[in-house]
């Protein structure tokens, strides 16, 4: 019986991908106060997640720079809402992490109003990619997380990030673990995006699921 004729649309979906991260992208602000932002015209993304777990490094993977996102050792060191954008493409916002021991509870608050208030209050914002750490899968810091962008109504999606640090067998549980998790909130995207900014894996499929969304 002769193979079935390939689906196209995944290698558009990729290529288009590729095209619109191999821009040059630039590091446009870092601010705590939403009324500095820029006027809300480009469609935009933002990437949440835990302290430490590799925003910054997945982003610099994503647009293919090794420095345009700082990464830092030391927990919680972003502590404002960093914005990156490109000519002619999305406008890419890195959110303050959450989750570090130390951090105070006033610490807490003003993180949840900060991050609170740019959910609601973006309505170019098509959607929140939530890191979450394959070695742990979602912790109580992330289902906080998860109920706080219910709460805003936001489109958000789900990337685990660091799968090289586990065995094949090891990511397929926490990557059902965390689907049967998502399973009942209405507003999580169901596809799950398993990467590693060390190996590459699944960077190519981040960019084509932004480039797809950009489309739409």
């Amino acid at each position: 019986m002769p193979d079935a004729a390939p689906d196209n649309s995944e290698a558009e979906a990729l290529e288009a991908g590729r095209l619109l991260f191999a821009r040059s992208w630039n590091f446009v602000m870092g601010t705590g106060d939403l009324a500095s932002l820029p006027e809300p015209a480009a469609m935009e993304i933002s990437f949440a997640g835990r302290s430490n777990v590799g925003k910054s490094s997945l982003i610099n993977a994503l647009v293919g720079q090794k420095a345009l996102a700082r990464t830092s050792n030391t927990p919680g060191r972003t502590q404002e809402l960093n914005i990156f954008a490109a000519d002619r493409g999305p406008v890419i916002v890195d959110m303050p992490g959450y989750g570090y021991a130390k951090a105070s509870k006033d610490a807490v608050r003003k993180w949840t109003r900060l991050v609170f208030a740019y959910l609601r209050g973006r309505a170019n914002l098509r959607r929140v990619y939530l890191l979450i750490d394959a070695r742990h899968g979602i912790k109580e810091n992330d289902a906080e997380t998860l109920k706080l962008l219910d709460k805003a109504a936001v489109s958000y999606q789900v990337v685990l990030t660091k799968a090289d640090k586990l065995k094949p067998a090891e990511l397929a549980e926490v990557t059902e673990r965390t689907q049967a998790a998502l399973r009942k909130r209405a507003a999580a995207f169901p596809d799950i995006i398993v990467t590693s900014s060390e190996t590459g894996l699944g960077i190519d499929k981040l960019r084509a699921a932004i480039a797809t969304l950009a489309a739409s």
